[in-house]
């Protein structure tokens, strides 16, 4: 029979400081202290001054070279050299040691009532107390040494579990992160409501299902509904009207835009017409000013005649009247006209003037038709502004309806996650269920128990590589009202088994009615290999140590395991054998019911 304990980092490694004051029984004494520490002495060493010192204080002063003792300071008592702490200058106190030693001790740890010398704590209970508390490594929660083991199984927020889905290792705070994740997630098809589609394949089934619901070919023009696929090509044929109507909307509004250069063009044609017109009045003011230096003044000759006729001085009397002027008449004729252009410049300007009002005439014809283009597109673009005013009014009513769409729809993706967090801890819980059910049926109440193990090959190999090391049966009772028992087995061995044996053990359990029975636990165990052909059974019994904790009555959910580390050998069940049939072995356990 052997217990099964971790084996702690050995006491006797002299690099530790003092013994903490408080594991004393008896009263203090200050030369049984350390004058580094102030601990109680471990391995002391006294200086050439007197004082004494743990081993590791005194090394760990001198390691950076001489230096003055302070106690000898303290004391006013320094006196050099001697005072100088210094490689080689102490020496073992061992007869200082043997005293400390020897010393009573009790165990500082909450709920230890162990007691007995210095030298028995250093040696067998220092760093083993089962009730030390230490840090978790993984998550740093605060526990006891003999509850390791279950925190790391059962209780650590940081130990690591392997995906029902996908069987790859997570984190547990991590769980619900890795089922948004985990591509063998089974999923809910939204169209045909098929279930367990891994999330994987989930993509390629919507791709397929004909319940699927895809939006409509004619979104790209305004359409917003979505339609199974199965249905899709009746959709087209009873919307036929609404896709034209949406269609013609998105047509005109491209046409709108293409012409919405137009007016930049009719703005030009009026300016080049303001230009001509200019042109016209410029070349009207010069026919003016030519017209109006071509009336300058008479004929000089006829100018003289008239003046001389009419305000010449007065002559002497005659008595006769002056015979008439000749006749000048055409000669008066001649001179009084307009000096006439000459022929060429005239023609010029007149060609000129006919070409402009040529020209103007032709812009009066295209701004007519122009204005009448104008008028048509006016009209157009009311018809247009109409038709936008009306799409906007409906596209605004549609992105309403399609927000709406959009709330109902986060709405209802935010209730399937929460329904299928839902039912992912409700298969947890069901799971669970189905674990303790297995349990209660395998449950026995007269200490005698079978335990099947099936898939034994599969789980070798996961003892083999680390992922499942160990293995813990149901439970079952001496009694209804009796002590909780259970095995627990190593399939690649455990201890000094490790590798080479199978390793069995009996685990005591807390139970409900333990206040009601005799402590510690003192049946006979008998723990059996079944060989199914009935012919050489692999048998171990031992008898309880009462004094050791793994019989005591549970202060937690197990007590440490007890049993076989080399119960059977594994070369035994490697070679041709009858106790593993089928991938499947037995184990029996027989609890001894006399006195109980």
């Amino acid at each position: 029979m052997a217990t099964q304990e971790p084996s702690p980092p050995s006491s006797m490694e002299s690099n530790k400081p003092g013994f903490p004051k408080k594991i004393l029984g008896n009263k203090l004494e200050d030369k049984h202290l350390c004058n580094c520490c102030h601990n109680i002495l471990r391995r002391p060493f006294q200086a050439q001054c007197g004082h004494r010192f743990c081993s590791y204080c005194f090394n760990r002063t001198v390691s950076n070279g001489p230096q003055k003792c302070n106690a000898c300071i303290k004391e006013d008592i320094f006196e050099d050299p001697t005072s100088i702490l210094k490689q080689g200058c102490a020496f073992p106190d061992n007869a200082v040691r043997r005293e400390v030693e020897s010393l009573s001790a009790v165990c500082v740890n909450e709920s230890c009532t162990w007691k007995g010398s210095i030298k028995d704590y250093e040696m067998n209970h220092e760093g083993k107390c089962e009730f030390m508390i230490i840090p978790c490594p993984s998550c740093k929660e605060r526990i006891r040494f003999n509850e390791q083991e279950r925190h790391n199984e059962r209780e650590c927020p940081e130990r690591t579990l392997n995906c029902k889905y996908c069987k790859e290792p997570f984190h547990f705070k991590n769980i619900k992160a890795h089922d948004e994740i985990c591509p063998k997630y089974p999923m809910i098809c939204e169209g045909c409501a098929k279930k367990k589609i891994p999330r994987e394949k989930y993509v390629d089934h919507i791709k397929f299902c004909s319940k699927f619901r895809t939006p409509c070919r004619f979104h790209v023009v305004g359409c917003d509904m979505s339609v199974e696929k199965e249905k899709i090509h009746d959709h087209e044929r009873a919307y036929a009207y609404e896709h034209l109507n949406l269609l013609l909307h998105y047509i005109m509004g491209m046409k709108v835009s293409m012409e919405g250069l137009q007016p930049q063009g009719l703005e030009l044609a009026g300016h080049k017409l303001v230009e001509l017109q200019q042109s016209l009045r410029e070349l009207e003011a010069r026919v003016s000013q030519l017209s109006t230096t071509s009336s300058g003044p008479p004929v000089q000759g006829a100018a003289a005649s008239s003046s001389s006729s009419s305000s010449g001085p007065p002559g002497p009397p005659t008595s006769a009247p002056l015979p008439p002027p000749p006749t000048l008449a055409p000669t008066l004729s001649v001179s009084t006209s307009f000096t006439p252009l000459p022929s060429s410049v005239g023609a010029a300007l007149e060609l000129q003037l006919h070409s402009e009002k040529t020209k103007v005439a032709e812009l009066g014809r295209r701004c007519t038709e122009l204005e009448v283009k104008s008028g048509t597109f006016e009209n157009v673009v009311c018809v247009l502004n109409r038709e936008v005013e009306r799409f906007a009014t409906t596209m605004e009513a549609s992105n309403r309806q399609h927000k709406l769409d959009q709330d109902k729809i986060e709405a209802l993706s935010n209730k399937v996650r929460q329904l299928e967090r839902t039912v992912g801890l409700k298969d947890l819980t069901v799971a669970e269920m189905e674990g303790r059910l297995r349990e209660m049926s395998a449950t026995t109440f007269d200490g005698v128990f079978v335990w099947r193990i099936s898939d034994f090959a599969k789980k070798r190999q996961d003892a083999i590589a680390g992922r499942a090391p160990a293995m813990f049966s149901p439970a079952f009772y001496t009694s209804k009202y009796g002590y909780k028992m259970c095995l627990r087995i190593y399939l690649n061995g455990d201890g000094t088994g490790r590798g080479s044996h199978l390793s069995l053990f009996f685990v005591v359990m807390r139970g409900l009615s333990d206040a009601l029975l005799k402590w510690p636990f003192n049946q006979k165990v008998t723990l059996m290999l079944l060989d199914q052909s009935n012919r050489e059974h692999i048998i171990d019994a031992f008898r309880p140590d009462v004094t050791s904790s793994s019989f005591q009555r549970p202060v937690s959910e197990m007590n440490i395991a007890s049993g076989c580390p080399l119960f059977c050998p594994l070369s035994k069940l490697d070679a041709k054998n009858s106790y593993i049939r089928d991938d499947t072995i037995f184990i029996k356990a027989i609890v001894d019911l006399t006195g109980l």
